[in-house]
């Protein structure tokens, strides 16, 4: 089974005579680097758009515990709600920024639980930039995604449109390599294993992203 979480495969796992077990995106340790992200690029603290899936999903409950695990005191944290999609974190945040309140809100980072999300969300800050008074304020903020696939996520770092991302390993690759050695030797696999993700841009790079942010901030009040 692949990431996801389903209760019959304890008991299939102890009772079948081929290989059964599970293989997940350790959802978790996602939002822990999110939060170790944030830590880094606002070494001063600041406020953070946090742009959630839908509230229902393991993987967004499981992010959002992660991050708020690691995230500093001194970082703020506001949610608007998207489905996985460019199109909806788009249509979030261009509704969340419209807002009176809002605008008179400083966000120093927007972090969405995906990439497609994140792209969305900046997206809607550039349309919003050239109808808003203090376009540089709105230009200039950082965005972090999460599932750093080759083509899109990890690309989207290298040009600028992402300042990081989270990379989730491929699964399938995995499972079947883990799957060989217990129908060649019936050596079972665990019951339930979870791929460790890893931070992409690395996090000593963005501690140092941060702290010239920080500097140039101090600089320029």
């Amino acid at each position: 089974m692949l990431n996801r979480e389903v209760g019959y495969i304890r008991e299939l796992h102890s009772t079948a005579k081929v290989p059964v077990f599970g293989l997940a995106s350790d959802n978790l340790e996602i939002g822990r680097i999110h939060g170790r992200q944030l830590a880094a690029l606002l070494p001063r603290g600041g406020t953070v758009l946090y742009i959630q899936g839908p509230a229902e999903t393991d993987a967004c409950k499981l992010r959002t515990t992660g991050m708020y695990e690691t995230r500093p005191g001194n970082v703020q944290v506001k949610t608007v709600k998207g489905n996985w999609t460019e199109g909806s974190a788009f249509k979030a945040t261009n509704a969340w920024l419209r807002l009176a309140t809002s605008q008179h809100t400083r966000i120093d980072l927007v972090a969405a639980q995906n990439d497609a999300m994140a792209a969305g969300a900046k997206k809607a800050f550039q349309q919003f930039a050239r109808e808003a008074q203090g376009r540089e304020r709105w230009l200039s903020v950082p965005f972090v995604g999460c599932d750093g696939v080759a083509k899109t996520g990890q690309a989207w770092v290298r040009s600028g449109l992402l300042t990081a991302t989270v990379v989730l390993p491929a699964l399938t690759g995995t499972a079947l390599e883990m799957l060989r050695p217990g129908l060649q030797s019936g050596n079972a696999q665990a019951e339930m294993t979870y791929a460790a993700p890893r931070s992409f841009t690395a996090m000593e790079n963005l501690a140092s992203i941060g702290a010239q942010a920080s500097c140039s901030a101090a600089a320029s009040r």
